[in-house]
């Protein structure tokens, strides 16, 4: 209840502002019935959609799209809210030296109209966060991407300089709404034609269920060398409550099934070689492991047995974090980790080979693109699919494609 009346006071206090803007700059009540009307159907809706979520079935596409309006609404207000509550830094000085300098009984008069321009300005500011938001919730969930990378190491393997990996994570299944879509990106990467397809965990949200319309769709992929994955946080049902622990277990395993159906070789803390002209390259992956409360099932020095310390190694690992707390100092030497999990927060700004920023920033020291440290690269996909909030902003939907080539230069994009 609380936490409720926290929520309604921050509206109710951001309402008044943007409100009060609006007021500025027309009498019109159509207006007025009009935002009030909006206000009231996204907070109404979003309550609604809260206490009829259920903790069996999860997320659904209902209740992330009552999240979705209501960010649309909150982001704009809150704008709204900060320039004119500037204002007010200006008119409550001017209103308390009026009413000490001038005779007048009613303290209203003392303050300074609004200014229209103020207004009109605040207005325009908010309504590019609004704008965005409605875009990313309509295209920007299925503006894919495909980034491009050349990593150069002295020690690769001759037979596979300009061997081609394309990485995709996070599909989060569950959360589509447009199968076309999703057939759209399937094609897109295949026309990569790609050496290698790796997919770096979070099939789905929640149920191996939520992946079955789409099994005919991803098993459409296809790459010479095949295709090798591992699981992410939400692949392992932990954020549902499920009728026992063998239905949980039952998920898992029915998970495993439809991506071997797909045509996945899962690796569940193991090791497979690439060969090439008598030369190999490894692919290691592990299961996940997390910092900051997620599930640590990932096992490096078992995934790695049987692979040589001079082998040439790719890496798959569903969480950034597990990069800096284990395999960067590891004794093996880890040429390219491939990670994914934070989306990117599915929210930034970004201008490619220039500028990049997502407050996901605070949370993960590496969210999104590649990182070098110590010889070795990590690239963090900003996921294929989407979670909780329906859309992305700035930050799109992501699939990797990265040359491999033998010789000294830096990352180029």
């Amino acid at each position: 209840m609380i936490r409720w009346f926290i929520f309604l006071l921050i509206i109710g206090v951001a309402d008044y502002y943007a409100f009060q803007s609006l007021r500025t700059i027309t009498k019109s009540n159509w207006w007025y019935a009009l935002y009030w009307i909006f206000t009231l159907a996204v907070l109404g809706n979003f309550v609604y959609q809260f206490y009829s979520f259920s903790r069996s079935d999860g997320f659904s596409h209902s209740n992330s799209y009552a999240v979705g309006l209501l960010i649309a609404m909150i982001v704009p207000k809150t704008v709204l809210l900060l320039i004119m509550f500037g204002e007010d830094i200006f008119r409550v000085p001017q209103a308390v030296y009026s009413y000490f300098t001038q005779d007048s009984g009613d303290v209203t008069r003392h303050f300074p109209a609004r200014r229209k321009f103020i207004s009109q300005i605040a207005l325009g500011l908010a309504a590019v966060p609004f704008v965005s938001i409605l875009y990313g919730i309509y295209k920007g969930k299925y503006n894919f991407k495909v980034l491009k990378y050349v990593l150069h190491f002295e020690d690769l393997p001759e037979a596979f300089d300009g061997y081609k990996l394309t990485q995709i994570s996070d599909i989060h299944s569950g959360s589509f709404d447009n199968i076309d879509k999703v057939k759209y990106a399937v094609d897109l990467i295949n026309e990569q034609q790609s050496d290698v397809i790796l997919f770096t965990g979070d099939m789905v949200n929640n149920k191996a269920t939520e992946l079955e319309p789409y099994v005919p769709v991803f098993n459409k992929l296809k790459a010479k060398d095949g295709m090798y994955s591992v699981l992410g946080n939400h692949d392992y049902g932990d954020y549902v409550r499920w009728s026992s622990e063998d239905a949980k277990k039952q998920n898992l395993e029915d998970l495993k099934t439809l991506q071997k159906d797909i045509g996945f070789d899962l690796l569940l803390n193991e090791n497979r070689f690439i060969e090439k002209d008598g030369q190999r390259i490894a692919i290691v992956g592990v299961e996940n492991w997390g910092k900051g409360g997620f599930k640590k099932a990932g096992d490096l020095q078992k995934a790695k047995s049987a692979v040589d310390k001079d082998d040439f190694k790719v890496l798959l690992s569903h969480d950034p974090s597990h990069w800096d707390a284990e395999v960067v100092n590891d004794d093996y030497h880890y040429h390219i980790t491939l990670s994914g999990h934070t989306h990117g927060m599915q929210f930034g700004i970004e201008i490619p080979g220039w500028f990049k920023w997502s407050p996901v920033k605070w949370r993960y020291k590496r969210w999104a693109g590649i990182y070098e440290e110590l010889g070795q690269y990590i690239n963090v996909n900003r996921g294929f699919g989407y979670l909780a909030f329906p859309g992305r902003v700035g930050i799109w939907p992501e699939i990797t494609v990265i040359e491999l080539k033998k010789g000294s230069k830096k990352a180029n994009t």
